[in-house]
């Protein structure tokens, strides 16, 4: 069975892990020790870790875990919008020298907030990975990098009807955790490397009409929705994947 390690298990990590732990051995970086205590507990190696974004006096030490490791998911924010780019710099370095000189899959979970709030739609070669310093970075020191740009995590309890929303006939770009989760595993056993991707639902109803499916609320209207839509069609061409949720309007049933 293969390993794969989860550096930032968080919302995310705790909705891929029962996908991934039928298929791999897990092993994973958290914040706390009662959560790192809960996870082996549950049988998933987990140590506690942080990637401040200054310089440390002492190098960060290396994983252990990162030795058997055959994939690494990276979930923890690398982008300018968490903090600048010398801080950036920073965050990355102490990450690489936890992971070493780690030659096998890895996973960056990055964002679509790198394309612009224009109304249009969006490929990756709109915003190629040179122009997104974090992504940049760690492309540079692990050549092998695969970028997963992901739209808003929606499932389970993350429903859009419980957020204060504007601009309700705006498109939504949204992504089911269980879609993230199949997606990652057909890359590892494709044993897929240095790919770009958008992971967004293949589609985009308005805000207004994802709300009023969630309130059970017929909607039947019929109007020109507006704003961006990052678009998944690379990764549903290259990977011929078939998305398990393509519709937001059904991520709550």
């Amino acid at each position: 069975m293969k390993k794969i390690g989860i550096i930032g298990y968080g919302w995310l990590g705790e909705r891929m892990a029962p996908f991934l732990s039928e298929r791999y051995t897990l092993s994973a970086t958290t914040t706390t020790e009662s959560k790192a205590h809960e996870l082996n507990k549950r049988g998933i190696n987990a140590i506690t870790a942080t990637f401040p974004d200054y310089q440390l006096s002492e190098p960060v030490s290396q994983w252990k875990d990162i030795q058997d490791a055959d994939a690494l998911i990276i979930t923890i924010p690398v982008s300018e919008k968490s903090c600048c780019v010398s801080s950036l710099y920073n965050r990355i370095q102490n990450l690489s020298a936890f992971i070493g000189d780690f030659k096998g899959q890895m996973f960056l979970m990055s964002s679509t907030g790198v394309y612009p709030d224009l109304a249009k739609e969006f490929t990756e070669e709109d915003v190629p990975l040179e122009k997104v310093s974090g992504e940049r970075m760690l492309r540079s020191k692990y050549p092998q990098l695969n970028i997963l740009r992901l739209g808003g995590l929606m499932g389970d309890d993350r429903l859009l009807k419980k957020y204060n929303v504007s601009n309700l006939d705006h498109a939504v770009n949204h992504i089911h955790y269980a879609d993230i989760s199949r997606i990652i595993s057909e890359m590892i056993e494709r044993k897929t490397e240095s790919r770009l991707y958008n992971v967004t639902a293949p589609l985009h109803p308005a805000k207004s009409q994802v709300i009023n499916a969630q309130k059970d609320i017929i909607d039947d209207e019929e109007f020109e929705v507006k704003g961006k839509k990052v678009l998944s069609s690379k990764l549903i061409s290259e990977l011929d994947y078939v998305f398990q949720y393509p519709d937001p309007r059904t991520f709550h049933l």
